[in-house]
């Protein structure tokens, strides 16, 4: 068994750290996180500069990872004019996030559920009309699938309402996504299993935030219903801004070092993967990282799924632990 490992840091971490990183360290980081083997990497967002000015060289960003070979190159785009700059600078495929929470979609995009809905069509109409060779992939994350920290309790029957209209209109992968940390274990098997059964393979990932420590178990009880793409984002950087004190997303480095530990292969190399967490530190010094397989490395006999044992203590940073011991 294989899995899809779909890193957002670019996007959806860089997005929500203040300060810029400068376009030169995005691409080095992005060239080193494909290095590691990582296959898809959602490397900006093409959204209005002014609120988002962390995002305001997406083109470029696409431009230099569109040099590095074998990756996916993914951006988000919440509207037809971003989906529309996000075209023309050449992304394979383009990721629409769609709010179930009404509250939060007005705050998140300013839309209305069914008008985001609607702005989905019009951006499949766009990308249809392409000539063919220059159309995108249509990505759906439906976010706050799980609870919504604006709203709360979001009706699970909505959920996969819009995940089929979605699907109806022509998007290629409708997933689900939890920004806001509010989904267990038990709740994502059940919402799992029911987009599997509605969207057969047009059902997509999974987008799981550790806000209250579940982001793992939640990656497990996806698997187990049949779930094979899973975003996750180095140092598990980024967060959700309606989520106040939230730690982000799941750490790339512990979700590769757990799918190996259970025999499913994710074609990522840990020691590289950990190492570029250097250009990280170096592009944002201060900045809090998070992860335990970077501190503590990997246990003795640990083996890939497939490839083999890796080298005893391979895959740490040098971090000091909390007793003292260099790590």
């Amino acid at each position: 068994m294989s899995i899809l490992v779909s890193e957002v840091g670019p996007r959806d971490g860089l997005q929500s750290i203040k300060r810029s990183m400068p376009t030169a360290q995005k691409i080095r980081w992005i060239e080193a996180l494909a290095a590691a083997g990582l296959k898809e990497i959602e490397v900006g967002s093409f959204v209005n500069p002014k609120r988002l000015p962390q995002m305001a060289d997406a083109a470029e960003v696409v431009k230099g990872a569109l040099k590095i070979p074998g990756i996916t190159v993914l951006a988000l785009a919440p509207n037809l004019k971003g989906a529309q700059a996000a075209a023309a600078a050449g992304v394979h495929k383009i990721t629409m996030p769609v709010s179930a929470s009404e509250l939060h979609s007005k705050a998140n995009i300013n839309m209305t559920c069914e008008e985001a809905i609607a702005e989905v069509g019009r951006v499949i109409a766009f990308r249809d009309g392409l000539p063919e060779g220059q159309r995108p992939a249509i990505e759906i994350g439906i976010s706050t699938a799980f609870g919504c920290t604006i709203q709360g309790k979001v009706s699970e029957d909505w959920v996969i309402e819009m995940a089929v209209r979605l699907a109806k209109l022509g998007a290629d992968s409708v997933g689900l996504s939890d920004g806001v940390g509010y989904a267990n274990p038990a709740q994502t098997k059940r919402l799992f299993t029911r987009l599997i059964a509605e969207l057969g393979d047009k059902a997509g990932g999974a987008h799981m935030h550790n806000t209250r420590g579940q982001g793992l178990a939640n990656v497990v009880a996806a698997l187990e219903v049949g779930v094979t793409t899973f975003d996750a984002s180095q140092g598990g950087i980024g967060g959700c801004p309606y989520s106040p004190g939230a730690t982000g997303n799941i750490v790339t480095e512990d979700l590769v070092w757990m799918l190996e530990a259970m025999g499913i292969d994710t074609g990522v190399d840990l020691v590289k993967l950990v190492a570029a967490r250097s250009i990280l530190e170096e592009a944002l010094p201060g900045e809090p990282l998070y992860g335990y397989v970077p501190d503590v490395g990997v246990e003795k006999g640990f083996s890939y799924a497939t490839r083999g044992p890796l080298e005893e203590g391979a895959g740490k940073t040098g971090h000091v632990c909390a007793s003292g011991v260099a790590a």
